[in-house]
């Protein structure tokens, strides 16, 4: 009997691991091995805003969804990644008379909607507007899950400086 049980523990730990590995490559990834985030916040929702960039800087790629599902990617991963989005900021020091700014956005369109990806200290966010009719969806993020941030793309030369 021991000779019987022994294979069978052995092989029991190999399925064990191969399900593991075969069901956590049915989640999707946030980011790719090749990828680096820029910037990523979770949704008040549970849902997760990744904007991420090849490490080369071969592309860049807005992602939104679970780790299990990826429900949103824009765009496709190409060169030209790059001239779908814009970056805008407003950069306002503070004084005896107002509060010192610094708010950060990048912008993209995509089937009629155009994205803003936020980063007002402390709000982060996403600002969904329906070019047709202007009705605008926010979706708000928790910031203190805010990793990274928008102000790389003040010097980085990456993406297009817009007002």
């Amino acid at each position: 009997m021991f000779i019987y049980f022994y294979p069978m523990k052995k092989y029991a730990f190999t399925i064990i691991i191969l399900l593991s590995v075969s069901i956590s490559s049915y989640a999707q990834k946030y980011l790719l091995p090749n990828e680096e985030a820029i910037f990523s916040f979770q949704t008040k929702n549970n849902k997760r805003v990744v904007l991420a960039k090849d490490k080369a800087n071969a592309y860049i790629v807005y992602r939104f969804g679970t780790a299990q599902k990826i429900e949103f990617e824009f765009p496709e991963k190409t060169k030209d990644s790059w001239t779908k989005f814009s970056y805008s900021f407003y950069l306002r020091g503070g004084g005896a008379q107002n509060d010192a700014m610094d708010l950060n956005y990048v912008h993209f369109s995509n089937k009629g909607y155009k994205y803003t990806i936020y980063d007002k200290q402390p709000e982060t966010g996403i600002t969904i507007t329906n070019l047709k009719t202007n009705k605008e969806t926010e979706i708000e993020g928790k910031p203190k899950t805010r990793k990274g941030n928008l102000i790389v793309f003040r010097d980085n030369g990456l993406l297009k400086i817009t007002e």
